[in-house]
């Protein structure tokens, strides 16, 4: 990409600022910029639409998404570090990157989130990924202010996020994201795609809003599935009992003698309906 956008190549950019990735920050920066690109491509279209990315580091993948014609890139960054590389991106991407110093948990995206199609697209850090996307998932309104995420995790964490009943990944995120989504793992990375490299392997998932979730309050979802998966080994008339148990299957038509994993997202939607 050094060539396609006339930027020094991403190692010289790190040497020159002293960025080390932080390992108290989740730090693992992605810097061969074919992977980025492809990863922004994974978004989809990007020429009309304002991307939020969280954690840009160094800006191999904000680069991506700048030079395959985002309208807007709005970065989130905690790591003051990494403000002056991802300055002279802006410098050659002039009017096109907004850059917030700041901890992206408490940034309210949907205040800030301009007119227009919006597409989060992130190598998030680990240790906030999955507080991230919940957080995404349940704005104040639906549909969401965002049109798509294309979203970087640790692949037991996309694992969890598309599975489905009868998968040894399911549990509670896997019921919030069915609910609410359609979501798919696009693609692996290994370790030595980053650096330094982690111990596990990546993967890239890619998250669509459903326009007409099923009518179901969230808070008592979340109750449901906390409940139900939180002694996921036992029958669901002794997992549930502290909610209902077997009075509460019955009504929804659902045998007590099954196991929370079983259970499809409309099925739990169910049971939290007649809490």
């Amino acid at each position: 990409m050094a060539a396609l956008d006339g930027l020094p190549p991403l190692r010289d950019v790190i040497q020159r600022h002293g960025l080390d990735a932080k390992k108290a920050l989740g730090q693992n920066f992605l810097l061969d910029l074919n992977i980025t690109q492809k990863v922004a491509r994974t978004a989809g279209d990007l020429t009309e639409a304002t991307v939020f990315e969280v954690g840009p580091g160094p800006g191999g993948l904000t680069r991506a998404l700048l030079a395959l014609g985002a309208k807007k890139v709005i970065a989130v960054e905690r790591d003051s570090r990494c403000l002056p590389a991802l300055a002279e991106i802006a410098d050659h991407y002039p009017d096109r990157l907004e850059v917030i110093e700041g901890d992206a948990l408490k940034v309210d995206f949907e205040a800030i989130a301009p007119e227009g199609p919006i597409k989060i697209v992130a190598n998030l850090p680990y240790n906030v990924g999955t507080q991230l996307l919940v957080n995404w998932l349940t704005p104040r309104q639906w549909p969401p202010f965002w049109q798509s995420m294309t979203l970087m995790f640790q692949k037991e964490v996309g694992e969890r996020i598309v599975a489905q009943a009868d998968d040894d990944h399911y549990g509670r995120l896997g019921v919030l994201c069915g609910w609410l989504t359609q979501a798919h793992m696009a693609f692996d990375l290994s370790p030595q795609a980053f650096t330094p490299p982690p111990k596990v392997t990546s993967t890239v998932v890619h998250l669509t809003p459903r326009p007409e979730p099923l009518p179901c309050d969230l808070a008592k979802l979340e109750k449901v599935t906390q409940t139900a998966f939180g002694q996921r080994r036992k029958m669901l008339r002794a997992s549930l009992k502290p909610i209902g148990g077997e009075a509460l299957l019955n009504r929804a038509d659902i045998d007590p003698s099954r196991r929370a994993e079983t259970l499809s997202v409309e099925e739990f939607c169910k049971i939290a309906n007649l809490i």
